[in-house]
């Protein structure tokens, strides 16, 4: 870690803690992702290696950089090297303007939607740095946490950036071949997902949906009491109209990827 410089701690998780560091050649603003492996069992740290495995081969501007992996074997901490997102994440801007009383601009939610389309097409369709066929990459975990934005400022020269990989999963056709690891954030599962059902990349798309609906009504679309009625709500697949002041064209996306009889009648081309 000499070529870098520790800065401040940014956040924090059950493994470790994140800090934005500089690195000393130029400057630049980075973020360590400090994981401690001492603390995991076997099936945690498999998954760590295929969050580090999915970084590596993952290259598009709306997916957050891995630079690189540092190991220190005598303290059992891995480290992590990403691209610093300065505008935070989705879920900090839902929780302001909830605060504020103020609805997100429907041209930002347009710019979010079109720009997690792309990096959502690289995983489940991208190819490997030669031209060559790669696995397809289901995230698993779409939602507000886990998509970061370029700056402070909502307008059209915000970069939206997906992360964290840690439940992605690999499978060979994303139209054919299907998962079954029950894994996921409840307010954004699929309803095959909370029938334990095979899925494969439309579960990413139902989870698009909810992020955009949650965008609108700044809370998500599904809400329960507990997650057995949360469920119930999810299968039903009933949800409140968004705000008034959003166009007809926004509720038609929404309704098309949380359609629940018409299994997702939107694609990815």
């Amino acid at each position: 870690m000499d070529k870098y410089e520790l800065l401040e701690v940014i956040g924090s998780g059950s493994f470790g803690m994140i800090r934005k560091i500089k690195r000393k050649k130029d400057n630049k603003i980075l973020v360590r992702k400090e994981i401690d492996f001492r603390k995991m069992n076997e099936k945690e740290r498999k998954q760590l290696v295929t969050e580090v495995n999915i970084l590596r081969d993952l290259h598009h501007p709306n997916i957050v950089k891995y630079y690189e992996r540092i190991i220190d074997k005598e303290n059992y901490l891995i480290y992590i090297i990403m691209e610093y997102c300065e505008g935070g994440d989705l879920a900090a801007l839902i929780q302001k303007c909830r605060k504020e009383k103020s609805l997100i601009p429907e041209r930002f939610i347009w710019l979010v939607f079109s720009q997690l389309v792309l990096a959502l097409h690289e995983c489940h369709y991208g190819t490997k740095a030669d031209g060559s066929p790669r696995p397809a990459i289901l995230h698993r975990d779409l939602k507000p946490d886990n998509v970061f934005l370029s700056n402070n400022v909502i307008n059209s020269y915000t970069h939206v950036k997906l992360g964290d990989f840690g439940l992605a999963r690999i499978i060979n056709d994303p139209e054919k071949d299907f998962a079954q690891t029950y894994v996921g954030t409840p307010y954004y599962m699929s309803p095959e997902l909370i029938n334990e059902q095979a899925y494969n990349n439309k579960s990413d798309i139902w989870s698009l949906g909810c992020l955009i609906y949650e965008l609108c009504a700044l809370e998500p679309p599904f809400q329960a009491r507990t997650q057995i009625l949360l469920a119930k709500k999810i299968k039903e697949g009933k949800v409140l109209d968004i705000p008034k002041e959003y166009s007809q064209d926004l509720r038609q996306l929404i309704k098309s990827m949380l359609n629940v009889m018409v299994i997702y009648n939107i694609f990815i081309i």
